[in-house]
């Protein structure tokens, strides 16, 4: 008996060790077949995908997934990415939108807001309210490559309107407290609520998003009026649980919140004056101070500022068929300097919504919604053709581009 399974014991390690050296032979003819591929060269391949491809291929295996998430790769993704300018749309075709029509490409079981908030803070489900799917806004984005415009899907849906937008991240207005707003990156569907700030019309109020240098981290800076005209002032580090109160700018440097800030060379900037306004409000983000400094010239209606090359532009229309590009560097070198002047059609109501990272153009947009995009180092205007079955663009955008970053990460690396 004893001999039996002895005979027995040695025929399954046979089997095992025959196994073992089947499985040693079959990856020795994969590798002959599949290369070894170094990480650089994996990492290299990775950062040249769209956004949602690269989605999911963090999931592909943990390789990949360590690499997509490195800081060096998150950076290296940022400086790859073009500008794009993000919007709202409404889930229905209504009033807002009377040319457009149904989008027969938009995915089902879209990414909600609400719901993801409502995991996070551990509410049960049937203890959240029901929402409207009629009042759900999908987030998009529109894109401009090669003379064209697209429009593109994050398939996310939320109820709160955009508020601010930098460095890959936008901050949106939380419907489900009053005062309450969410920061989220729409590529990786990463949110988080934030604490509720002072409490103000959102006429009389205006929010900026930066990343600081110095501390290594994203300020939310959340402007408001009151009833005297007082503008003050208060902070929020993404991250923390309170606001900061801050001094202000100084009284009557703001007739009223019109435009969006921009943020480039350092510092949050306002047009103060929706026509006329010498100067711009600027707060720097390292130390949280207020200053002015004067424009080349008054603004206009259809005057904008914008981050562009590096700076700050101001596009203003000097003339009925010209439009001015005026250039700041830095805050305390040699001031302002006109960089293009652009011929255009005396007819034409052009307005500048956004200067691209990397291509080097600068997209304007008609009255009647058509676009135009300005070639900087060809200086030739030239119509965008509009994708098919799309609706002209009308609403309110943001610059924005697509990135990893997170508000949680140390050591962002902004440009």
């Amino acid at each position: 008996m004893a001999d039996k399974s002895i005979s027995l014991l040695k025929l399954v390690e046979q089997r095992a060790s025959r196994k073992e050296e089947l499985e040693e032979e079959k990856r020795k003819r994969h590798e002959t077949l599949i290369p070894y591929l170094p990480t650089e060269c994996i990492s290299n391949i990775l950062v040249r995908l769209p956004h949602e491809s690269l989605q999911r291929s963090r999931f592909v295996c943990k390789t990949w997934y360590r690499i997509i998430n490195s800081t060096i790769f998150i950076e290296a993704y940022l400086q790859r990415s073009e500008s794009v300018l993000v919007f709202l749309h409404p889930s229905k075709r209504d009033t807002f939108f009377p040319y457009s029509r149904p989008n027969l490409q938009e995915k089902p079981n879209a990414f909600s807001v609400e719901s993801k908030l409502f995991q996070l803070q551990s509410v049960p489900v049937r203890q959240q309210p029901l929402i409207d799917p009629s009042l759900l806004l999908h987030i998009k984005f529109m894109e401009i490559e090669n003379g064209k415009m697209k429009i593109e899907e994050y398939n996310t849906t939320c109820l709160g309107t955009i508020r601010a937008a930098g460095g890959g991240l936008i901050v949106l207005d939380d419907k489900m407290k009053n005062g309450g707003l969410i920061v989220m990156n729409p590529v990786t569907k990463e949110l988080t609520a934030l604490p509720s700030g002072s409490l103000c019309s959102p006429h009389n109020e205006s929010y900026g998003l930066a990343f600081c240098q110095t501390t290594r981290n994203f300020k939310l800076v959340h402007l408001f009026q009151g009833e005297m005209q007082f503008v003050s002032c208060e902070i929020l580090d993404l991250g923390a649980k309170s606001w900061r109160i801050v001094d202000g700018p100084a009284f009557r440097a703001f007739r009223w919140f019109v435009y969006d800030p921009v943020f480039a060379i350092g510092a949050i900037h306002w047009v103060p004056k929706t026509m006329h306004s010498k100067y711009l409000v600027y707060m720097t983000v390292d130390d949280e101070k207020f200053h002015r400094i004067p424009l080349p010239r008054r603004s206009k209606l259809h005057d904008r500022v914008m981050e562009m090359h590096g700076g700050l532009g101001f596009v203003t229309r000097k003339k009925l068929c010209r439009i001015d590009v005026w250039i700041l560097r830095n805050l305390c070198g040699d001031g302002w300097t006109k960089q293009y002047s652009i011929t255009v059609d005396c007819n034409s109501h052009l307005i500048p919504l956004y200067s691209s990272r990397i291509c080097g153009e600068m997209i304007f947009e008609d009255k009647d919604g058509s676009l135009y995009a300005y070639d900087c180092s060809l200086q030739n205007m030239r119509k965008v053709e509009m994708q098919e079955g799309s609706f002209p663009v009308v609403g309110h955008y943001f610059a924005h581009v697509n990135s990893l970053l997170s508000w949680k990460i140390q050591g962002n690396v902004i440009d």
